[in-house]
């Protein structure tokens, strides 16, 4: 059984949507996106991601956790996320520089950021990685426009990947494939997004595997309206 300051708060509302040391409520927040059921790295209290009710969306990293400590958690986090997808943080508020909402993107970010280390600061990882499993280099080069080409490169075979990674990617980031050159990828919104592009890569190589990841961290929680979000305790 957790601690009982972790239970949610139902008394009191906050200023500015900042965390404060007692009770709190957040009215500002719009559906919950992911959610962390226990935060290994900080007393494993709950922690989720929600998307704000704005005309333009940004993500908000919140907790109903009373634990001291819990804002910066928040914000490191919130910081976290921002670094991997090549985002913009501020407090725990993460928003996307394009303006659109890329929710599987800033999803993925999210959960990966929750498993990172805190001693260490994230950094955006390269547009390229090693596909271990098959002997493959596999490459991502911008082509502009928010538009994507995989690449992939191994000695003495002649299968190529690049076809399977481009779909793995275009799945994970909500991106098209083109439709002459279906190793080319591109965001709807015509806008770059090579760090997020790159904290994808890695997982488009085995898409099956990380969306059944995906299936079983997001079966942690039970995912309720955002009305019943300040009243649900936790076990």
């Amino acid at each position: 059984m957790r601690d009982s300051r972790d239970a949610p708060a139902t008394a009191s509302l906050t200023v500015g949507g900042m965390l404060a040391s007692g009770p709190h409520i957040r009215v500002d927040l719009g559906p919950r996106v992911e959610l962390v059921t226990a935060d290994r790295h900080f007393h494993e209290i709950s922690i989720a991601l929600y998307r704000t009710l704005e005309e333009t969306p940004s993500g908000v990293v919140h907790s109903y956790s009373h634990r001291p400590g819990t804002e910066k958690r928040l914000e490191w986090l919130a910081r976290a996320v921002a670094t991997l997808g090549g985002f913009l943080a501020d407090g725990s508020t993460v928003a996307i520089p394009c303006g659109v909402w890329h929710e599987r993107g800033i999803r993925r970010m999210f959960l990966d950021a929750a498993k990172l280390d805190p001693i260490e600061e994230p950094r955006p990882l390269p547009l390229a990685t090693r596909d271990t499993r098959r002997g493959f280099d596999i490459s991502v080069e911008p082509l502009g426009f928010g538009r994507y080409k995989v690449g992939a490169v191994a000695k003495g075979t002649a299968i190529n990947p690049a076809t399977s990674v481009a779909a793995g990617l275009a799945k994970l980031a909500e991106a098209s494939i083109d439709e002459v050159d279906e190793t080319i990828v591109g965001f709807s919104c015509k806008t770059g997004h090579d760090q997020l592009v790159a904290a994808l890569l890695p997982r488009a190589i085995n898409i099956r595997a990380t969306l059944r990841e995906q299936e079983m961290e997001s079966s942690r929680g039970l995912l309720l309206a955002p009305s019943a979000q300040p009243v649900v305790a936790e076990t």
